[in-house]
């Protein structure tokens, strides 16, 4: 939900530019979306031995891998922390900044559209600066945007900090991945180390509903973004003790795809825009025809260029490997149900039930705690029966949760929604871990970073999506809207499992 990886939600965010090694690690993501991993017996054709191979940087030293580690989970914790968090606060924000429900739909959903439309061009710039200064850099702009969502006095300047947030988390997110494979150069390593930074990442986005509601009650809303302050200064810290990751190489000296950036922007936006205005302004009013055809036009342009310019953001082939595609459309609908349900319930249990913000938290406890637990479970499934069987049996969980939560009613007491959002988190633990090692075993060394950035951007857009569509299904008649989008979310799940089981088997080795 939204966030969520993802942060609720899934999501995911989200992730990974782990496993260039000869051994390609196989990384399990937590939470709504986050990793685990486990290490592969066979070599990938072209890939490098683990032993360092002439040119390549000397292996940083323990303490230094160690720092590294701790200051990506520090970003990855930030990041997944503020997909999920503000979802308890909507209600208290709609009242003290005077903000409708589309301009809610906007707090979460500009923080989550600059994460996705960024993603692929986060990469390009870590390898280009060197992955500890993008780090640096996007945890820098990510801390001074929680300061401006922590002093905002208007809906407009909460949203418009919301997207520099995004652009941080874009920048920061794929550098802590490329950090870790630099700080990490052995496969078995990097595993246990991808599994702490998940672990990190899963928790946050699990644990925002939570931790939002406690904020909120004790020290008001705006205490939700400016915790990122000290949470963003122990990433800084760390990080400058941290391995310093080399850029400038074979990727770095690429050109940057501007076109296919600014065509990949502007179709999210028109879409998200779309979605959202529509619900409240009406379908027929020219701004949101406009945006909608914008989403359109510029979406066709994003794939007819990309198949044509010499260095692609996103090389196209990759989408002909079913495998590939089947994990994107999965990394898509399970941010698109868990941030979108997430959205839903947090107004549903305020402002149709009247519970507190502190019992809307802990409401989603236990699905919290099911997300983190079973992300562990995810993990070791992938590694024993590969990754095709949790990605297929944790949506359809999933999806069963959903349904529960639609048989049970709105009138259903909270011991009953802790219960069936049980599986929810079950489910989305189980499959997300397994999207990122199914992209990373399809795809050659050299193109890890974008494959993962490209599951992250899926991943993000589709929590973005389901934030904006259920939040114009509820715009009529609150209860109506809510039971169908829980349909329509637990319809998606079962025929991307279905997708799945069909198209996301593993490749011959």
């Amino acid at each position: 939900m939204h966030t969520v990886r993802n942060y609720l939600p899934g999501g995911s965010s989200g992730l990974q530019r782990a496993g260039a090694a000869c051994r390609f690690p196989r990384v399990t993501l937590s939470g709504p979306p986050w990793p685990v991993v486990r290490p592969e017996r066979t070599q990938h054709c072209g890939a490098v031995p683990t032993e360092l191979a002439p040119g390549r940087p000397a292996v940083p030293h323990d303490s230094r891998a160690r720092w590294t580690l701790a200051a990506a989970c520090f970003g990855f914790l930030m990041v997944g922390l503020d997909a999920t968090i503000v979802n308890v606060a909507l209600p208290t924000l709609g009242r003290q900044l005077g903000a409708g429900l589309a301009q809610l739909q906007w707090v979460v959903d500009g923080y989550t559209l600059m994460f996705a439309a960024l993603q692929l061009i986060g990469g390009s710039l870590s390898d280009r600066l060197g992955a500890r200064r993008a780090f640096v850099v996007g945890l820098s702009v990510f801390v001074l945007a929680s300061l401006g969502c922590g002093v905002a006095v208007s809906p407009e300047m909460l949203i418009a900090a919301r997207f520099v947030q995004g652009i941080g988390a874009a920048l920061q997110l794929p550098s802590s991945l490329a950090m870790i494979r630099h700080a990490y150069p052995d496969a078995e390593r990097r595993t246990k180390a991808l599994g702490l930074w998940a672990a990190a990442g899963g928790g946050a986005v699990a644990a925002g509903p939570v931790l939002g509601g406690v904020l909120l009650i004790a020290l008001g809303w705006r205490s939700l973004f400016l915790v990122n302050l000290v949470i963003g200064l122990g990433g800084l810290l760390t990080a400058a003790m941290a391995a310093a990751a080399p850029g400038g190489g074979a990727a770095g000296k690429r050109r940057l795809d501007l076109p296919g950036q600014v065509a990949v922007m502007l179709s999210l936006a028109g879409l998200t825009f779309g979605l959202i205005e529509g619900g409240t302004a009406g379908w027929t009013r020219p701004p949101v025809v406009a945006a909608v055809a914008v989403a359109v036009v510029c979406g066709a342009f994003f794939v007819w260029w990309e198949r044509r310019v010499p260095d692609p953001m996103l090389p196209m082939g990759l989408f002909s490997r079913p495998a590939f595609s089947s994990a994107s459309v999965a990394g898509f609908v399970l941010n698109f149900a868990y941030y979108g349900i997430v959205f839903l319930l947090s107004l549903f249990l305020q402002n149709e039930r009247g519970d507190s913000a502190l019992t809307t938290g802990l409401v989603f406890l236990p699905m919290s705690v099911a997300t983190t637990l079973s992300n562990v479970v995810g993990g070791r499934l992938s590694g024993r029966f590969g990754t095709r069987l949790p990605m297929v049996g944790g949506q359809f969980v999933f999806a069963l949760g959903l349904l529960g939560l639609l048989l049970a009613g709105p009138g259903a007491p909270d011991w009953v929604i802790w219960l069936v959002t049980i599986p929810v988190g079950l489910g989305c633990g189980v499959a997300v871990p397994a999207l990122t090692a199914a992209v990373l075993e399809v795809v050659e060394p050299a193109h890890a970073g974008v494959a993962s950035a490209e599951l992250n951007t899926a991943r993000q857009m589709g929590g973005a999506v389901g934030v904006a569509l259920f939040g114009t299904l509820i715009a009529g008649a609150f209860v109506p809207g809510l039971r169908l989008s829980l349909l329509i979310a637990a319809f998606a799940l079962l025929a991307s499992a279905l997708v799945t089981a069909y198209w996301g088997r593993e490749p011959r080795r």
